[in-house]
């Protein structure tokens, strides 16, 4: 059982949390919810001792045993599967006082080691560790390569996988969704619904929440609430105490109306001053009611685009390949004006290649992708938002696509998307991941497509943001096709649900929960192939066999690791030029000559830094689909 008595939790002079009390029970399941910035991860921070409350008291057994997801990602030659047994730190020290007790020829230790590591089911771990990283998306073959060997995304699913292996009382997840496709996400869902200990989990997904919680732990202003129940029981709940709270507000305001209009009559007058005298202390008394703020601080709609070609886009017997692979083969679709498509499929099946494909960024490797006329697409992706120039401001980046707007109304269209105020003038470097997602989409709404392609647009967006979004989807009169892990926006915003498994695209005749049922057939035929593969290589074939990999995907590791070398650097500059531009000193008339030198270098190193980080997404990319 855990205790928070009175806490208070400042960032500077901003209060986070203030007066919190809140008892965590033994095997509870809890979302905690709340808008970006409202002290969700700091209140993580407090539990993991890494932030100091400024008031109160938190109680924290010591025989608890917390696992958390790491946020570093450590340079390792070990396999992805080592390293997720690495979180059993239990297995691990019973493992290596083996190997030491056999190198004493500790008989009686040995024994007794032995008998531990029975007791905890160690002979079951590889096993257990394999299931996992399954569960996340690494085929057999994956499990086996270097941590080294992948990208940032994957490697965050190591370091979940990891804490998922741990020996834990508590389990602390920190938005474990977001760089997580559907097939895991329902995976890791039920995985949730059976874990036997204490689960904190902050999330804006509502349909994980409903099916893993039993409790939502609401932050908002500077306060926490508890509510028993998952996420649609705490709409619920949220929304009666709302009507109830206006109710009680209406009705205050009439008695106040009334006592006030009394006094204002009859305050001067000597027979009734004392009556009058007696309602001003009656309002005084008054503990007044706070009418309900309702308002969500994103509202956006998509303007109604222009002209559309009819269809926008067709395939026609068309093939997606890397070199010699091919991802996906004898493509056919036709994307007209009103359709509104969602693509699912396992992981690795070729989504977001499709997406990739339709977007232009590269061609077909044969057939044809025929374009009509007119179109404009608007393509959401992460590496859009990884593309936005960390120093200049909200207003810049717009003001690029709006030369002929005045200010005033790109900052009234900013703050639909949350940027409102100074906001709009700070560097998007200061932004975090869910604010630079709403302004890459600003971007992309005000350029007004006929055809967008998002794919997982709601990676780190808020409840009120994402909710915006599905709302706005649903006005937006153009053509859409999503790729996405959230299905409350695939269920609200999209008319049909294409397949791509096995190198094809087919329509899917069913909904969300018939794909599930899908997904998990999909899952078991691929784990039997799997263990045939097991009976059929052996060892030692199979060892050659991942040799060869590695040797294959070498040339790709070293050159990504070379481009992120050479874009440290290009940044290092870049920020080295950016604090001698902001000294008053070198706009002097003397320093005329350096101030052009200055910008000029500047103006170079942006562009050897876009040149170098499109390289290095193509590497990565590569692969990744390698």
């Amino acid at each position: 059982m855990i205790t928070l008595r009175n806490v208070t939790l400042r960032r500077g002079q901003h209060i986070l949390l203030q007066d919190v009390n809140w008892t965590i029970y033994h095997k509870q399941h809890i979302g905690i919810i709340g808008a970006n910035g409202s002290g969700k991860s700091s209140l993580f921070a407090m539990l993991l001792n890494e932030l100091q409350s400024d008031l109160g008291d938190i109680d924290f057994p010591r025989q608890l045993k917390l696992a958390h997801v790491a946020q570093e990602f450590p340079e390792t030659q070990k396999t992805a599967l080592d390293y997720v047994l690495d979180g059993d730190t239990e297995l691990r020290t019973l493992q290596q006082a083996l190997s030491e007790a056999e190198q004493k020829n500790a008989g009686e230790h040995i024994a007794e080691l032995h008998a531990r590591l029975g007791e905890i089911d160690a002979y079951s771990a590889e096993a257990r560790a394999a299931q996992l990283l399954s569960g996340l998306g690494f085929s057999h073959q994956e499990q086996q390569q270097a941590m080294s060997s992948f990208s940032g995304g994957w490697r965050v699913r190591l370091n979940l996988a990891k804490a998922l292996m741990a020996r834990s009382d508590i389990l602390l997840l920190d938005e474990p969704t977001n760089h997580l496709d559907l097939d895991a996400v329902i995976w890791l869902e039920n995985w949730l619904m059976k874990y036997p200990g204490t689960l904190l989990l902050i999330s804006h997904d509502r349909d994980f929440l409903d099916q893993v919680v039993d409790h939502i732990a609401h932050l908002s202003q500077q306060h926490l609430k508890l509510y028993v129940g998952n996420y649609s029981s705490f709409e619920k709940q949220q929304a009666e105490q709302i009507l109830i709270q206006q109710a009680t507000y209406e009705k205050q305001q009439k008695q106040v109306a009334h006592l006030q209009s009394f006094i204002d009559r009859f305050r001067y007058k000597a027979t009734k001053a004392r009556q009058a005298q007696s309602r001003i202390k009656a309002l005084e008394r008054m503990e007044l009611v706070s009418a309900v703020q309702l308002d969500s601080p994103f509202q956006f709609h998509f303007k109604e685009p222009g002209k559309c070609p009819n269809p926008l886009i067709s395939l026609e017997n068309a093939r997606i390949a890397y070199g010699d692979k091919t991802i996906l083969q004898n493509l056919n679709l036709t994307i007209t004006p009103k359709d509104r498509f969602a693509f699912l499929g396992p992981n690795g099946a070729g989504k977001s290649s499709l997406i990739k494909l339709l977007a232009g960024e590269f061609e077909v490797a044969s057939g044809k992708c025929i374009r009509g006329e007119g179109l404009k697409i608007g393509y959401f992706a992460q590496h859009q938002i990884d593309h936005l120039t960390l120093i200049e401001t909200p207003l810049e980046h717009l003001r690029r696509l709006a030369k002929q707007t005045n200010d005033q109304e790109l900052r009234t269209f900013l703050g639909s998307f949350g940027f409102s105020g100074n906001r709009v003038l700070e560097p998007v470097q200061h932004f975090s991941g869910g604010e630079k997602s709403r302004l890459a989409l600003a971007l992309l709404v005000w350029q007004q497509p006929n055809l967008l392609l998002m794919d997982e647009p709601t990676n780190h967006l808020d409840l009120d943001m994402r909710h915006a979004l599905s709302m706005a989807l649903q006005e937006y009169q153009g053509a859409m096709i999503i790729v996405s892990h959230d299905r409350f926006l695939l269920r609200t915003t999209v008319d049909q649900l294409l397949l791509v498994a096995d190198g094809k695209l087919n329509d899917f005749a069913g909904d969300l929960q018939d794909y599930e049922i899908w997904l998990s057939e999909f899952r078991r035929k691929t784990e039997n192939i799997v263990e045939l593969e097991k009976l059929d290589v052996s060892r030692k074939t199979q060892r050659q066999l991942d040799a060869k990999y590695r040797e294959m995907r070498r040339p790709l590791v070293q050159r990504i690791k070379k481009l992120e070398e050479e874009l440290n650097q290009l940044q290092k500059k870049a920020n080295e030029i950016e604090l001698v531009l902001s000294d008053s000193e070198i706009y002097n008339e003397a320093n005329k000559k350096k101030l052009q030198d200055y910008l000029l270098e500047q103006a170079n190193i942006k562009k050897l830094l876009q040149s170098t980080e499109n390289d290095w997404l193509e590497a990565c990319e590569l692969l990744e689909n390698f």
